[in-house]
């Protein structure tokens, strides 16, 4: 029986931690973000997080707009708070309205305080190699539970299913540069189970039922980052846990595993920035 990656474990114990450095810090870390649009899920997201901050002594402040904000108000609200001194982190709760291109969004906040590690300048330091001022949240959050279990990277093959720039590719990446063999996988990769069951280390971020009990191999260890509601309202992931934990050497929970993993990130993101000012 696979044993659990516990993310909330591992979180509690680096908020404890957290908190003990941000109480001995001169200037408080501030983080800002912006949530446009009426999307339910971003309000609850955007609420835990500050939630989360205040209760570690990180100022935290959300600047809300409505669905129909413009392109130009966005940009100006960045370029105000890339020059606001007492701000140290940026966030732009995704997904933006339609309208909005989110790409020229991100782009505009100064990479010194890109909390998720999303602009072009971070993600170009990290696909060169080189160190970003922080990396991408959840990515981070899954080598930091490897790291805490000690499973091994280098040399290792790790199958990434998923191919978005908030995880799939980044996390790909950052293996890869931690000496890992890497194959990605998509919604177009043909026999995809007999890749799969090359893995030694399986992370799927589709947000859909994907992973099966025959598509790997004994011992594998299975990082789980989907997570959606299934036909009967349960939350689940892309992993079908009951099925893949008796053949799995380790395997991540949903929920519990990475989720926590994710927000541990953003904070321990958001104190870096504020120690680079």
């Amino acid at each position: 029986m696979a044993i659990i990656l516990d993310g909330k474990k591992l979180r509690d114990k680096i908020f404890e931690g957290l908190k003990t450095k941000i109480e001995g810090m001169a200037v408080k870390p501030s983080l800002a973000v912006i949530l446009a649009g009426d999307d339910p899920s971003s309000e609850i997201y955007v609420n835990n997080k500050k939630k989360c901050a205040e209760k570690l002594g990180i100022n935290s402040i959300v600047i809300t707009y409505p669905s129909s904000v413009t392109e130009t108000e966005l940009l100006s609200k960045i370029e105000e708070l890339n020059n606001d001194k007492n701000i140290t982190a940026i966030l732009v709760q995704l997904p933006l309205p339609a309208h909005i291109d989110k790409f020229k969004i991100i782009d505009a906040i100064a990479p010194q305080k890109d909390v998720d590690g999303l602009t072009t300048y971070n993600g170009g330091k990290l696909f060169a190699g080189e160190k970003p001022y922080v990396y991408p949240c959840t990515p981070k959050g899954i080598l930091l539970l490897l790291d805490e279990y000690g499973i091994e990277i280098a040399g290792k093959h790790a199958v990434v299913i998923g191919r978005s720039n908030l995880v799939g590719k980044p996390v790909a990446q950052m293996l890869l540069n931690r000496n890992a063999t890497v194959t990605m996988c998509h919604s177009k990769t043909k026999k995809l189970s007999d890749i799969t069951k090359t893995a030694d280390i399986l992370i799927s971020a589709v947000g859909k039922k994907v992973v099966g009990e025959n598509m790997l191999k004994n011992n594998c260890v299975v990082i789980d980052v989907g997570i959606f509601r299934d036909e009967n309202g349960k939350i689940s992931g892309d992993v079908d846990f009951e099925k893949v934990s008796k053949t799995a050497s380790y395997i991540s929970p949903v929920p519990g595993g990475v989720g926590p993993m994710t927000i541990a990130s953003l904070m321990l993101n958001t104190v870096e920035l504020a120690l680079i000012g």
